[in-house]
Order: structure tokens, then C-alpha cells, then sequence
């Protein structure tokens, strides 16, 4: 079973919704207990890094999040999920997780596309995660798959962390990790049949582990 972290502050029940399409065995909690005993848990998230913070603070969940990484408990971080998993945050000056060493950083008001035009902020919309290194969450998912993105922060972590990067006004680190724990900048709930897959390979990936075990 898969636990889906609730902290009030994500999009629990998109996920949950894309894992019982896939027969994933799935529990959107916020308790520790039944957190600590699934096979992996995903760490979704939208909104604010400062008031997710806070969220988790009070309910003991950032305490619970580095119990699940110290005991490798397979880990699979979402869009703001992503974000907090770095140590600090430019949104609200925010200190976060240390899950992961870098920052998380707002994008530019000056970035301009391939015509020299002024792009949105916030990025919105498709965009493909071509990868820089190997990586279990991403088998037989092809190079230029596209995945749905809303977001006005990306992650810089150290650069061996580093599994995909986006193009958006200029390159921006889109997915993060190593075996057993990852994040991605995208939303895979809601990114079609490779966003699907995604989630797909990482419960594989739990399985695995915990049947190892």
C-alpha cells in the first residue's frame, strides 16, 4: 500500500485518484504510524512553501518525513512537495526540509522564449523532462514525454542530484533523487499516460523493496 502524505496543503485526492485507476493500493493519512508502515508514500503538495511548513510543523509531519528517508522507506516528492524536500525556499524566505541539499528559486520576470518574447510566470502548461542521468522512476518512459507543470519555483540542488531538466526561458531542474527517493517538479497525477507510468514504476519500485525485505 501507498500512503499519500495529508498535510492540508496538496492535491492528495488527485493523486489518490490516479493511483486507484492503476489498482494501486492507496491511503491518503496523516498518521505517523500508518505512514512509517507503507510500502512507500508519496509527498504531494500546492500552495505556499512557508504555510506548507507550518502544516507539517504542527502536525509532526516534518518530523515523520525524516523517519521515512532514515529508514529508506521509498519516497516520491510532488510539485511543491519537490520544492520543500531542499533546504530553503525563496517563497516566504522559508527554511525547509534539508531533505535534499540546494534552494528552491523563483523564476526570473525577464525570462524570454526562442523569440525574444517576455514568458508567463507562472509556468503553465506541457513541457518534456529530458533526463541527465539514469533513473528507475522514469523506465520506458521516452525523452521527449511531456508532463504538466504549474509552478513559479524550481529546485537547484547539488548537481548529482539532478535527474531531468526542463526548458522554460532557460534550463530548470525538473526532477530530483536517487533510488528510493525522489521528487519530480511536475504534477504525475495529472501528466496522462507517462505521468501514469511514473507513479506506476515507483509502486513497482516499493514493492520490490519491501518484498526484498
Amino acid at each position: 500500500m501507498l500512503a499519500i502524505l495529508d498535510y492540508e496543503a496538496g492535491n492528495q485526492t488527485s493523486v489518490s485518484r490516479a493511483l486507484t485507476s492503476l489498482d494501486i493500493p492507496n491511503a491518503i493519512t496523516a498518521d505517523a504510524d500508518t505512514l512509517l508502515a507503507a510500502e512507500g508514500v508519496i509527498f504531494p503538495g500546492v500552495g505556499a512553501a512557508g504555510q506548507a511548513m507550518t502544516l507539517l510543523h504542527d502536525r509532526g509531519l516534518d518530523a515523520v518525513l525524516h523517519q521515512i528517508v532514515a529508514r529508506e522507506i521509498p519516497l516520491l516528492g510532488i510539485c511543491l512537495g519537490c520544492q520543500i524536500m531542499l533546504e530553503h525556499s525563496e517563497e516566504s524566505d522559508t527554511n525547509t526540509l534539508g531533505i535534499f541539499k540546494g534552494r528552491t528559486k523563483r523564476f526570473a520576470e525577464d525570462l524570454r522564449d526562442e523569440n525574444g518574447e517576455i514568458i508567463r510566470i507562472p509556468h503553465m502548461g506541457w513541457n518534456s523532462a529530458p533526463r541527465t542521468s539514469q533513473s528507475r522512476l522514469f523506465t520506458d518512459i521516452p525523452e521527449d514525454a511531456e508532463f504538466y507543470f504549474v509552478h513559479s519555483y524550481y529546485v537547484e540542488p547539488e548537481q548529482d542530484a539532478v535527474l531531468a531538466v526542463t526548458e522554460y526561458g532557460a534550463p530548470f531542474c525538473s526532477a530530483i533523487g536517487r533510488d528510493g527517493l525522489w521528487a519530480v517538479q511536475f504534477h504525475a497525477e495529472k501528466s496522462g499516460k507517462y505521468g501514469l507510468k511514473l507513479l506506476r514504476n515507483f509502486y513497482e519500485y516499493c514493492q520490490e523493496v519491501s518484498h526484498a525485505q
